[in-house]
Formats: C-alpha cells, structure tokens, sequence
C-alpha cells in the first residue's frame, strides 16, 4: 500500500434501468468474474419478486431501507501496540456503511441453498426491511464486538 497519496475514488454511475448508484452498487456486488449482464438479470429479477410480494411500494425504497437497517455504525479494527493486538472500535465510513451492508444481504442470500438467487436475495432484501434476517444478525454481532472492546477506544489513531 502506497504512502505517498490517497487513492481518488471513482464515482460509480447511475444504474440505467432506476438511475440509481445504489442500484449500480448491488449489481457490482452480485457481478461475478466480469458477467454484468447475467448481475443485472439477478437484480432486476428481485425487483420482480419484491414488487410481487409487496405490489403497493417501491422496490428501490425497499432497497434503501434495507441498506439502512444492515449498516454497521462501528467496527473492529486490529491495532498492533507494543507486541500485542488489540480490536479497536472505529465508526465506519459512510461509504464503507453501505459497501458492508450490500455484500453482507448478497452473501447471505448466496449462502441460502436450494433457491435461485433471486428468490434468496428478495428474501433477504425483505428481511432486512423488517429489522430481520442474517444481514442485521452480522450488524448486531459487528456492533457487540465494538462494544465488548471500548476499553482499547484510546488506541484509535
């Protein structure tokens, strides 16, 4: 890792279909091996199967909704002081919010198994919705490890 300067973020663009970024985020996170295409039909898809289980909202404030439920506040990070290894609590980045919470509902949703990914996101998505789901288990877990670890909130640097 370069310590001369910080790396210029690129914008991601729009999504076509909903002009939305966060739409174009989820796509990107499902994406495997360069196939966006086939990362589009999975996320359009689920938009399908979330408007047919709730036909009176929007899917894509479903999304957002959902995201917001998932972010984690704080998180771990290891710091090494004087030969020990410490988890400091640290608040996250908005960005890297919303970056943890999408791959969190996509990883989930591949882990569910005898379901094709569409049906195993929009179940995800929906739970997420809810304040349910495997997705707000990993941000409660990730939340409680910061808290059982505020002791060592002094090494933050």
């Amino acid at each position: 890792m370069s310590r001369r300067r910080q790396a210029v973020r690129r914008r991601v663009s729009e999504d076509a279909k909903f002009n939305s970024i966060l739409v174009s985020r989820l796509v990107n996170v499902v994406m495997q091996s360069g196939n966006k295409a086939t990362a589009q039909k999975i996320v359009y898809g689920t938009f399908d199967r979330i408007t047919e289980k709730n036909p009176s909202s929007n899917p894509l404030e479903i999304l957002q909704r959902a995201v917001d439920n998932a972010k984690p506040r704080l998180e771990v990070k290891a710091r090494r002081v004087g030969g020990a290894t410490y988890q400091v609590p640290i608040e996250a980045a908005p960005d890297r919010q919303t970056a943890l919470a999408l791959r969190w509902l996509v990883d989930f949703a591949d882990a569910r198994k005898g379901t094709t990914m569409r049906d195993a996101l929009a179940s995800e998505i929906l739970d997420a919705y809810q304040g349910q789901g495997n997705a707000i288990r990993k941000r409660d877990e990730v939340h409680k490890m910061a808290q059982a670890n505020k002791a060592f909130a002094h090494f933050r640097w």
